[in-house]
């Protein structure tokens, strides 16, 4: 009976529909999912690593830049959302703008805008182009300029 089934399986096989793979032979449906589950586990892995690594560099730069800028308390570059209120006194707006996160949308919205001054107003302290800033509002390719920005601004040498 098992080589029959094992025989039938192979031909199935062999024609590649994967629907009859499935519903005649024991325990393929069960290894594509399993497969399936493999990936998904695989790709949450990765967006987790990959979080990670930009948040630590984020961090790593941020905590540079203040620094460089000689602000007393680099260190809240670690500390989430604490570090966009160090980028706002980084760039001279007060740190309480950050409440503008708990108004939804137009909040957001200003605080973005608020964010991009305050990093021109950085660029420019630190002898770069202020308008570098706006990398953030271009389309697909903002998020990796924005993130090479802060490096030039963390590690840069501008002569």
């Amino acid at each position: 009976m098992t080589a029959e089934i094992f025989s039938k399986c192979a031909e199935l096989f062999e024609g590649g529909n994967m629907t009859e793979i499935m519903s005649q032979c024991p325990g393929a449906s069960a290894f594509a999912g399993g497969v399936m589950g493999a990936f998904v586990a695989l790709g949450v892995f990765l967006t987790i690593v990959f979080g990670l690594a930009i948040y630590v560099y984020f961090a790593l730069s941020w905590q540079a830049i203040a620094r460089k800028m000689k602000h007393k308390n680099p260190w809240l570059a670690w500390i989430p959302l604490v570090n966009i209120a160090l980028i706002l006194q980084l760039g001279g707006i007060a740190w309480g703008w950050i409440f503008l996160l708990l108004i939804p949308v137009l909040g957001w919205i200003v605080l973005f805008i608020l964010l991009i001054i305050a990093t021109w107003r950085i660029c420019v302290r630190r002898k770069y182009p202020g308008f570098y800033s706006l990398a953030l509002v271009i389309p697909k390719v903002g998020g990796i300029l924005y993130l090479v920005l802060i490096g030039f601004l963390a590690w840069g040498k501008k002569k």
